[in-house]
């Protein structure tokens, strides 16, 4: 192993048990998911054949998992734009910027324990509802294809929250952003599907990107699986993720010039 790759994990692991050790940097990232998906499918359990235009699904359940991962992984993205604001509030970030750690490592360590905390949250969510009766009708290549996507974005929610980071510094100003992602979620396709949306509040879920994720995502799962909607939503994360990563690198250059 090399020595940028030695850092890079020494980095990512700090980051995952950073996190594990602050449970107000977890819990919100795994209570609400599991909430909004136990409320929902508390209350929904009769929509699938009950409302016209509801696709066909096993159950309501099966059709919520999907969304759970997606908010968990946004959440996430969050904390490790907070975790990363803290690093440069409290000297961290200066001093493996001043020491012989790789520039690259610094972002690709902190980006690497949001994937493996969000990987870890998928499974969770995953787990819990199958033992409540769930099921992933395209077994494990749909689980496989959940994952990836959950993957990359949590590279692109991760480092949009590291680019709010290092152009503000501030940890509070980057938890302010969740709003944003309260709001995506909402007016998309994550609790409730297109096909029973009309009027204004479909073309904005439409137009949103989340919606496409979170649908490539289910489709894993409720075995209605297309080539098409898995390379969209793989697409679109991967897009997400790129625009993500070359914020974070314009942004730590521009705070290591202002620094020296």
């Amino acid at each position: 192993m090399t020595v940028g790759l030695r850092q890079t994990w020494a980095l990512a692991w700090r980051s995952v048990t950073g996190v594990a050790r602050l449970p107000q940097a977890w819990f919100p990232a795994l209570f609400f998911p599991l909430v909004l998906m136990a409320i929902f499918t508390g209350s929904f359990a009769s929509a699938p054949g009950g409302i016209p235009g509801f696709p066909p699904v096993r159950s309501f359940l099966d059709f919520a998992i999907a969304g759970a991962v997606l908010q968990g992984v946004l959440i996430g993205g969050t904390t490790a734009g907070a975790a990363f604001a803290q690093d440069i509030e409290g000297g961290f970030f200066d001093r493996l910027v001043a020491s012989p750690t790789s520039r690259t490592s610094i972002l690709a360590g902190r980006l690497g324990g949001s994937v493996a905390l969000a990987i870890v949250q998928a499974l969770l969510f995953i787990g819990i509802a199958l033992v409540f009766g769930a099921s992933i009708e395209n077994g494990l290549p749909g689980l496989l294809a959940v994952l990836a996507i959950g993957a990359l974005l949590a590279v692109a929610a991760g480092g949009l929250g590291i680019f709010l980071a290092l152009r503000t510094g501030s940890a509070e100003a980057v938890q302010g952003t969740f709003p944003l992602f309260l709001i995506m979620l909402f007016f998309s396709g994550v609790f409730f599907p297109r096909e029973t949306m009309d009027g204004w509040f479909r073309a904005v879920a439409d137009a949103n990107p989340i919606t496409y994720v979170v649908e490539g995502m289910r489709k894993q799962i409720v075995g209605d699986a297309q080539a098409g909607s898995t390379l969209t939503a793989i697409g679109i994360t991967a897009g997400l993720a790129a625009i993500a990563l070359g914020g974070c690198a314009l942004a730590f250059r521009r705070r290591i010039a202002g620094a020296t």
